[in-house]
């Protein structure tokens, strides 16, 4: 008995509402292309029986922050605090430059941006405040571990704990935010909250585009992270305007907060209750991002829900080729392994000895403490 669940999409390839436009990405990737730092992450070739090629994309050195999301809550900050000093007289045009070089500091330190958090996206969203010239507060809820709550304490911000899982952290971020006049940054969409959001996905783009262009030719199948769908919404998007809709884009998340294949089994935004308590920390959301969700619906070929049984299996298994994938890194690799090894599902997803397989790896050892105890796990056994 398979140990995974895969929901094949209904309707893929049906025409949708634009959510990330072209024009947005350009300044996007202009901007972040700029600071200092930037560069490519690594493109790494999998040692993989099976499939004609297997690209592991590894964002464990983005900026220094150790995931992909360095590219979308920084860059979000950047728009929120120069729309603001804008609309205050401050600054008409205030470049990221210009900011992080101290000017307008006294203007930006009087906004406060805020989030919730899992990690990544809080510690990009506290290094883009501090930055910029903002201050920041992120709320966590109790299952962020002390290590990831210490990462994002390092750029300056605040941390606030709140009872219960994500999502209940999330409304504690917005009902706060809106008491004390401060400004979400979340790379969650909801309805009545868009925008950053979608300046977050913008960035993402980036490390999709990246990853594309390394490669020798298009691939046939690509797996992406689950969580909010954010990621996996970004990927799509720049997926198509590089390749067309050939690729085959199958979503990978843990069985525990399984929102995405949830609602794609459902064909309708579903949510996931409970304390949504997964090893994969980077991904344990109960609800889909609005805007997310409206492109996933019509482009996402597939979605598989995961055991947390194989994450230290898998994290071992990349160790070996030389990568260091953190917990929520590895979904893609397992999503793969376990459909590798199942013959339907196999089938259902069209792998074969041609595909060409490429693989985000969103994160590196983000909790390094964590990481070397997940690395000495015996391992669940594949089917």
């Amino acid at each position: 008995m398979s140990d995974f669940r895969l929901v094949l999409n209904r309707n893929p390839g049906t025409p949708g509402l634009v959510i990330l436009p072209e024009g947005g990405y350009r300044r996007a990737r202009a901007e972040i292309s700029s600071w200092p730092g930037y560069a490519p992450t690594p493109l790494r070739p999998l040692d993989f029986a099976g499939p004609a090629s297997v690209h592991y994309k590894d964002e464990g050195s983005r900026f220094g922050l150790g995931s992909f999301k360095a590219l979308g809550g920084a860059y979000a900050v950047l728009k929120l605090i120069t729309a603001e000093l804008a609309k205050r007289g401050v600054a008409n045009s205030a470049t990221g430059a210009e900011l992080e070089a101290g000017a307008h500091r006294d203007a930006a330190r009087q906004i406060t941006v805020t989030c919730a958090t899992d990690g990544n996206h809080g510690r990009s969203v506290a290094w883009g405040a501090q930055r910029f010239g903002a201050r920041c507060v992120i709320f966590v809820h109790q299952h962020v571990s002390q290590g990831r709550r210490d990462a994002i304490a390092r750029y300056g911000a605040e941390i606030r704990e709140v009872a219960g899982n994500y999502d209940d952290s999330v409304r504690a971020a917005q009902e706060t935010a809106q008491s004390e006049g401060w400004f979400v940054i979340s790379d969650t969409s909801y309805p009545g909250y868009t925008e950053p959001p979608r300046d977050v996905m913008q960035g993402y783009r980036l490390m999709a585009e990246e990853a594309i262009a390394a490669l020798p030719q298009a691939p046939t199948h690509v797996f992406v992270p689950g969580g909010v769908g954010g990621v996996a919404a970004a990927v799509a998007v720049q997926l198509r305007a590089m390749c067309g809709p050939g690729p085959k884009l199958v979503i990978a998340e843990p069985e525990r907060a399984a929102c995405l294949t949830d609602s794609l089994e459902a064909g309708a935004f579903t949510t996931v209750g409970g304390d949504l308590d997964t090893l994969m920390a980077g991904l344990a959301c109960g609800e889909p991002s609005m805007l997310a969700w409206q492109e996933l619906e019509r482009s996402a070929f597939a979605s598989m829900a995961l055991p947390d049984g194989a994450v230290p299996g898998a994290m071992q298994a990349l160790a070996a080729q030389g990568v260091e994938a953190g917990e929520s890194a590895v979904a893609g690799y397992v999503a793969l392994q376990r459909a590798w090894d199942a013959p339907e599902a196999r089938a259902a997803l069209g792998l074969g000895a041609d595909s060409r397989v490429l693989i985000f790896g969103t994160e590196g050892a983000t909790d390094p403490a964590l990481y070397q105890q997940l690395l000495q796990v015996k391992s669940a056994s594949r089917n």
